[in-house]
């Protein structure tokens, strides 16, 4: 293998703002320590949070006081080209995927990026790249707010709003997998889609009253949270659960509902699983768009947006 470089591109943030802060510069690679790897990334996955990171919000108080300027990203996929010390499970020219350093700084938008091996799992052979980044965050976000958080048992009736969403789409999948009967809240341009990934049942969310009607369910998962949560949580049966990923803006769950708090752990373990899961042929990630490093601030912008579609995720080369 050739000569690492000492600098590397990646997307730099100066300071919290708008997308136009995001630019492409030249900055020192980094090395991996106890533990680590060093990842040559091919592709990192946009994510809300990063958004949200880059504005000031979402994640920046784990950025410590010098967080700006940050290179933002935590969802990423490529080859393993250096190895710390310590390191057995991975080697060099081992392809991983995995949500890293969440909600630390992690600096996935980057040619190389460092990661704890606890973290990471090697990449499903039937994935590229694209879209074994966009699996990560979404997937460990799905099977912890169903699995971990909301207990989800065989023959349950699980609710799922923005269905068709990043979180959402996988959500469907991993409950629909787990033989849960899914409800899934979505778009009418998204009914066909949501209806191939495993749903039972789709309800429009553009009806005011969307959740009348609905048959009471065992869980539900809010993707929303604010005033969106409380048709969600009125679906709820009495001893069921409620889990609503933002952790912020929270009413209070009607009596008799458990209401866990859901805030994403990198898990190399649990990515495993998700990897099981895509060689049997029951979870796939779909990827709406894909776009170059340089793009971040497209990226950025799209996710901000809403509506999209599945994963956006930046290609590196």
């Amino acid at each position: 293998m050739s000569e690492l470089p000492d600098v590397m591109r990646a997307i730099v943030a100066a300071e919290p703002g708008g997308p136009e802060v995001l630019e492409l510069r030249e900055v020192p690679r980094p090395s991996p320590g106890p533990g680590e790897v060093l990842i040559r990334v091919a592709a990192a996955g946009v994510n809300p949070v990063d958004a949200k990171t880059r504005s000031g919000a979402g994640a920046t108080r784990f950025l410590g006081d010098d967080g700006f300027p940050w290179i933002p990203g935590w969802d990423l996929a490529g080859t393993v080209v250096e190895a710390g010390f310590g390191v057995a499970r991975f080697g060099v020219g081992d392809r991983v995927f995995g949500t890293v350093g969440f909600p630390y700084a992690a600096g996935a938008y980057a040619e190389y990026a460092t990661a704890h091996v606890s973290q990471l799992s090697r990449s499903p052979r039937s994935l590229d790249d694209v879209h074994a980044a966009a699996l990560a965050m979404g997937g460990l976000t799905a099977w912890q707010a169903l699995v971990d958080a909301g207990g989800l048992e065989t023959n349950q009736r699980v609710l799922v709003t923005a269905a068709a969403g990043g979180v959402g789409h996988l959500a469907v999948q991993i409950a629909a997998d787990l033989g849960a009967v899914v409800v899934a809240v979505a778009s009418p341009d998204n009914v066909d889609f949501v209806r191939t990934l495993g749903a039972s049942e789709i309800v429009d969310r553009t009806q005011p009253d969307w959740a009348a009607g609905i048959e009471p369910v065992d869980l539900a998962l809010d993707a929303f949270g604010g005033p969106a949560r409380e048709p969600a949580a009125s679906t709820v049966k009495p001893g069921g659960t409620i889990v609503t990923l933002p952790t912020a803006n929270r009413p209070p769950a009607p009596d008799g509902v458990h209401d866990p708090l859901v805030f994403v752990a990198p898990d190399g373990l649990e990515l495993q699983l998700l990897t099981g899961s895509v060689e049997r042929g029951a979870l796939k990630p779909h990827v709406s768009e894909t776009l170059p490093l340089a793009d971040a601030a497209r990226a950025h912008e799209l996710i901000a947006a809403g509506g999209t579609r599945g994963k956006i995720v930046l290609t590196i080369d």
